[in-house]
């Protein structure tokens, strides 16, 4: 009989490397308006997946798009600026 102790010592002996580093946090968090306005946009898209939308959920719809993209558009001129290292054209 194997025994699995073996086979998760080889498996969790990287488990400090995958860790996020703070520039993947740092994007993540800047990100996070974005993201959060996405759930909105599919939350209100989920809703309408069993009936027809009614007005409401139709305007629901329109507003969580209209954020999504006021969001993109806040997060792309944040990070326009913003040079990568490595000198990736």
């Amino acid at each position: 009989m194997d025994h699995i102790v073996t086979v998760q010592d080889a498996v969790t002996a990287f488990a400090d490397f995958i860790e996020p580093t703070d520039a993947e946090l740092d994007t993540i968090d800047a990100e996070m308006p974005l993201i959060l306005a996405e759930i909105d946009l599919i939350d209100a898209q989920i809703t309408t997946l069993d009936r027809l939308p009614n007005e409401l959920d139709t305007r629901r719809i329109r507003r969580a798009r209209n954020r999504v993209l006021s969001e993109r558009r806040a997060l792309a001129n944040r990070t326009a600026g913003v040079t990568l290292p490595g000198g990736a054209a």
